[in-house]
């Protein structure tokens, strides 16, 4: 896949779990595991919009494209 999810990478620099962030974003665990391992064909506005305010960073922080 040309896009690589930095989740894992963000949340290791806010010192956050995966249940923490899970918890404050209102996803479940395997949602949000999902997402992080790139294992989601998709994410909502909504739940960007959410990540991205509590870990205080920029869509552009959260996932990188590269060519296949």
């Amino acid at each position: 896949m040309a896009i690589i999810v930095r989740l894992d990478r963000v949340m290791a620099d806010r010192k956050m779990s995966l249940n923490e962030l899970a918890e404050k974003v209102n996803l479940t665990n395997v949602n949000l595991s999902n997402l992080k391992t790139g294992k989601m064909k998709g994410i909502r506005f909504e739940t960007m919009n959410s990540i991205c305010r509590v870990l205080e960073c920029q869509p552009g922080d959260l996932f990188e494209y590269t060519e296949d």
